[in-house]
């Protein structure tokens, strides 16, 4: 058991590393925050509130992953070399992926129930 709350301490550490070295990962805990926030307001259903936390991990998931590739790399690979560049770029195109199928999700969800509430 000891173990497995050190591990816990560790995925901890790297959340902490994740948000504080990465801006991208600030402005993905910002629009966590806000997207949780609406889907509140406009009281979404359970099905609605599973397809708003798939996307909002999946994002998560993603820039995490591209953040553990892009210091794998550094540390590889510290002068530049084109397929360090592409490894870096690769893992930030996840990212984008990510951010696209949670902005289309995020539409489809929280788009027509809001629309409602405006009218």
């Amino acid at each position: 058991m000891k173990d497995r709350w050190r591990a816990f301490g560790y995925a901890l550490a790297g959340l902490v590393h994740l948000l504080r070295s990465q801006p991208h990962a600030r402005f993905h805990l910002a629009a966590t925050m806000v997207v949780v926030t609406v889907g509140g307001w406009l009281g979404l259903s359970a099905l609605g509130w599973g397809l708003v936390a798939f996307a909002i991990g999946l994002v998560w998931v993603a820039e995490a992953l591209n953040t553990a590739i892009e210091e794998t790399v550094d540390l590889a690979s510290p002068a530049e070399h084109p397929k360090a560049k592409a490894a870096k770029d690769v893992a930030a195109a996840a990212v984008l992926l990510a951010a696209a199928t949670a902005v289309a999700i995020g539409l489809l969800v929280l788009g027509p129930p809001l629309i409602a509430r405006m009218r």
